[in-house]
């Protein structure tokens, strides 16, 4: 395995790179989403009596008072906060293939360079640049991939939260206007 790495040339790095940010992420947000969504997802007299901390700052709004926009800039920004990350993904998503594009221009670049230098050619010298390009395109794509996928899963997810954060933040609005 490492040396498939090392046939991939320098442009394995940057993607082997994109592969640790991006599965961190991930894990760090699959976590978080789980663990708000446990803690929200009831209904709003149980959630009530063990006030998320995602909610502390909604509760605290109604409980002073603010009005519906307050309350919306509050819950805000708090998913905000909750989508914070999300958008590496997207970007790691799309600079991993393009990454192994790269990777795939300079080793056709390597290949017909030693093409150009020798009068008589055998496939064994094109070797290392064809093994650079198709390594760094399978490598950009197996990185790509998966974080796409993950990505749109916890952009789903972060949605799921915000709506649940918009029901509960109108029920104490309501409970609130109608003196409960």
């Amino acid at each position: 395995m490492f040396d498939f790495f090392l046939k991939g040339g320098l442009l394995m790095y940057p993607i082997l790179l994109c592969s640790l940010i991006g599965l961190t992420i991930l894990i760090n947000k699959f976590i978080q989403y789980k663990k708000i969504l446990k803690s929200v997802g009831r209904h709003l007299t149980e959630v009530l009596k063990e006030k998320p901390a995602i909610l502390e700052p909604l509760i605290e709004g109604v409980e002073n008072g603010c009005n519906e926009q307050e309350l919306s800039v509050i819950g805000t920004k708090q998913i905000r906060g909750i989508e914070k990350g999300l958008s590496w993904l997207g970007l790691i998503a799309t600079i991993a293939p393009l990454l192994g594009l790269t990777g795939t221009v300079t080793g056709m670049i390597k290949a017909f360079m030693v093409i150009s230098n020798s009068t008589s050619v055998n496939p064994s010298m094109l070797a290392g640049g064809i093994w650079e390009a198709l390594i760094t395109t399978a490598a950009g794509l197996l990185v790509a991939i998966p974080i796409h996928i993950g990505h749109h899963y916890l952009e789903k997810q972060a949605d799921d939260i915000a709506f649940i954060l918009r029901e509960i933040t109108t029920g104490l609005f309501m409970r609130r206007k109608n003196g409960l």
